[in-house]
């Protein structure tokens, strides 16, 4: 199965509470004849009830339904208005190019229960399968069974992981893997760190203890620091965003459990308030099901016509 046609079954729930309404709506404006220009008040009511209901957010929901408004007046039909509109905002937010050094440092965090440390190990065997040579660090230290629990899905990938005992210091452990992996000739060292709340004071300064320790043995590390966002959690997910952006430097998300909601519509909102890139999404349960955020994709999967 390709990437478009994973993210596609991904958003399977979120289409069901998105696309049959929001087909309706169309079929009302852009049908021969019954061509809506202006667009109507309660047609633009639907339209901003549809978005919200999907977790698209306030703010975004706004700027969508007044640019499907204004931009109406042209005779746009109101599908493509509403598919550029989320195209733009979600394209809005570019990945940060790399700087070239190596190996580089990928940190991993967010709060227990967003299915983190499963995604370290799927996001190494995607940098494997891209020809990077990866290796994992076990920095959750704090979890019991949490290096147990990566190191299956290190041997699912095939990759090489560092790790300590139960307790050790996660910096330390970062210390080591960076080393392992400059001996080694390794281009991408992932960091499986504690879950954490950004209330923790004592674990959000091991966090920054861990940056500091990465910065000092690769220049520009780490390069990247990405979230992991359950998708369930709807606008709960841009908060937490925005609480780790102030505190770890956040430059990516990844959205987990996208097949396990009806709201996906939360990457836009996230895109949107926060100006952060959704980097992958989380697709399934097995190893490969995780893929490289397209926002062409995301779109057109979303909002694949029916009729």
């Amino acid at each position: 199965m390709g990437v478009f046609d994973r993210l596609r079954d991904s958003l399977k729930r979120t289409k069901q509470q998105i696309v049959d309404r929001f087909d309706d709506l169309v079929r009302r404006t852009d049908a021969p004849g019954q061509r809506e220009i202006p667009l109507a008040a309660d047609t633009l009511e639907a339209l901003e009830e549809i978005l919200i209901d999907a977790d698209v957010g306030l703010a975004a929901t706004e700027r969508i339904v007044a640019a499907a408004r204004e931009r109406r007046e042209r005779g746009a039909s109101l599908r493509d208005l509403v598919k550029d509109e989320i195209r733009g905002i979600l394209e809005a937010s570019a990945t940060p190019a790399g700087n070239g050094h190596r190996p580089r440092v990928v940190l991993v965090v967010g709060v227990n229960g967003t299915g983190k440390t499963t995604t370290v190990g799927k996001l190494a065997s995607l940098y494997k399968a891209s020809g990077l040579a990866p290796v994992i660090c076990a920095a959750d230290t704090f979890r019991a069974a949490a290096v147990e629990q990566l190191q299956v899905w290190a041997d699912r990938a095939g990759v090489d992981m560092i790790r300590a005992k139960a307790g050790a210091d996660p910096a330390a452990v970062v210390y080591d893997a960076i080393a392992a992996g400059k001996s080694r000739g390794r281009d991408v060292i992932v960091v499986d760190t504690a879950g954490r709340l950004h209330t923790r004071v004592n674990l959000m300064g091991e966090l920054e203890k861990i940056r500091r320790i990465a910065a000092r043995e690769v220049e520009g590390a780490p390069h990247d620091v990405l979230l992991v966002i359950d998708a369930t959690v709807g606008q709960n997910g841009v908060i937490q965003a925005r609480e780790f952006m102030a505190s770890a430097g956040v430059n990516g998300i990844i959205l987990t459990k996208l097949d396990g909601t009806a709201k996906g519509g939360v990457a836009v909102a996230i895109a949107h308030d926060l100006g952060i890139p959704i980097r992958y999404v989380g697709t399934g349960e097995s190893i490969d099901d995780l893929v490289p955020f397209s926002a062409r994709d995301y779109v057109d999967a979303l909002f694949e016509v029916k009729w």
